[in-house]
Formats: C-alpha cells, structure tokens, sequence
C-alpha cells in the first residue's frame, strides 16, 4: 500500500505566517513526547545530544509523535555522518546538527543527509522506516523532498560565518543556541548578556540576507519574545524536563514548608 509521509519543517516554515513555537522532548520518555506532541505547539525538537536517548528511543519517541500534527525534529549528537545516516533512517525528516561553525562543515552537513550523487548517505531504504520499508513511492528519487536540515550555531566563529552558512546550498534553516555561544564569547551561563543577545540578532540578520530562515533558544519568555520581534523565524521555548523540574517545585512550595524542603535538599 502506497505510504505519504508529512510535510518537512521546511515546508511548515514556508507556510507560516508567525514565528513557529517549539518544546524540547529531553526526557527520552516516549510517554511524554506524546503529551508534548498533543500540546497544540508547532513543533517538538527530541534531543540526542544532550539527553538520554539513543537510537531506539528515538524511534519510539517519532512513533510517539507521528499521530499528531506537529513537525518532529531530532538533534543528532554530532555531525558524524554515520549517525545522520541511522537517524534519518530510522524516519527523521527533519534533523538539527549541532556545533557547526564554518561554510565547510555545512556543506559536509549536506552532504551527509543526501544519496549520491549529490551526497553520501547509504542506501537502505528498504529496510527502513524512512521509506516505510519501500511503501513510499519514489522514495529514492524524491528524499531531497522528505528531508529537512536546519545547522546549529553556537560558537563566536560559527556568528561571524553565518552568513556563508546560511547561504549553502541544502540548508534550510540555522538555529542559534545562546548556552554554548555564550560560553564560547566568555560568558558561561549569561546567555541574556547584551552581547550574547547582539549576536543572537545578527546571525538572524545575516540569515535574512541570504533568504533562509533562522531561530533561537529562548525559555525566558521576555527573551523569545524580543527575538519573535528581532525577525527569529521558529523558537524554543520550553522544554519537558523543565517544565516537569519547575512544576514539581512549585507543587513543593505550595504544601512542603521551607524548613522541610531545605532539610531534604542536604539530605
């Protein structure tokens, strides 16, 4: 039975009127990808870099998703062809690859989720999701269609090339992350530091020039806000482990007194 698979976040981003509004899927639960899918955001980023998941519970985590509306992302933990390879097989349309900071390694980005001639992705769509095992018709010939790639920039030199690496062929978004930039301009941990927020802004200024799409982190919602009005093209802001870590707190605070809570801290 021939399969149709969803629109990209490419797709989702031409569509859109408004800044598209995501939530991170950190938790590796399954269980709560769905609730997160069921939101009503536009988006869900399901995180392999810097969350307990791995190619299983990613797998579960689409399958989760996937009777939803919303536009999956998945975050591979590293550029490492290899792993874009299993993840786009395992059905990924849309992947975020983080720390990439010049023009080569974008174009090595693109590489990588392309079949020859244009790229070197193996071929193995007959034993995998991404083709619903050979039910989508022309998958081969059309799987530039199903895939979407957005790059990460996180990293001061990553700023100053943005604007060639927006302008690469085959990406079609760039998403700043403000915790590692931060860092990588000395200031670990201020991500809202004036500076921080400036280069933020001209990486989206950079991405405009070259007509592609660009979007930042921002769980402060003054922040996000101030980048929806900056021109970002899609956001996070939230994610399911903190909101889980501050709701759980905030439920503490309400009935545990002060004295107790701080006892059980130092346990």
């Amino acid at each position: 039975m021939p399969f149709r698979l969803t629109p990209t976040f490419r797709d989702a981003l031409g569509r859109a009127d408004r800044p598209l509004a995501g939530i991170w899927v950190c938790s590796g639960s399954p269980l709560v990808a769905e609730i997160c899918a069921g939101a009503g955001l536009d988006w869900l980023l399901i995180d392999m870099e810097h969350s307990p998941n791995g190619i299983e519970s990613v797998l579960a985590q689409l399958q989760a998703a996937a009777a939803t509306p919303v536009t999956t992302m998945v975050r591979v933990p590293t550029a490492d062809p290899v792993v874009i390879k299993q993840v786009l097989d395992l059905g990924a349309q849309n992947l975020l690859v983080p720390m990439v900071s010049s023009v080569a390694e974008a174009e090595a980005v693109v590489r990588a989720v392309h079949y020859p001639p244009r790229g070197i992705r193996g071929v193995g769509s007959a034993l995998a999701r991404s083709a619903r095992w050979n039910r989508v018709d022309d998958y081969l010939a059309e799987a530039e269609q199903h895939v979407s790639l957005v790059v990460q920039i996180e990293t001061a030199a990553g700023v100053d090339a943005a604007a060639g690496i927006a302008a690469v062929d085959g990406i079609d978004g760039v998403f700043v992350g403000p915790s590692d930039l931060a860092a990588s301009m000395g200031l670990l941990g201020q991500q809202s530091h004036p500076d921080v927020v400036a280069a933020v802004r001209r990486v989206f200024a950079d991405a405009r020039s070259a007509g592609t799409p660009a979007g930042a982190n921002a769980f402060d919602p003054a922040l996000a806000r101030g980048y929806a009005e900056a021109g970002a093209d899609f956001l996070l802001v939230g994610a399911d482990v903190a909101l889980l870590a501050r709701g759980s707190e905030a439920l503490a605070a309400a009935w545990v007194p002060e004295a107790d809570r701080t006892t059980r801290a130092g346990y």
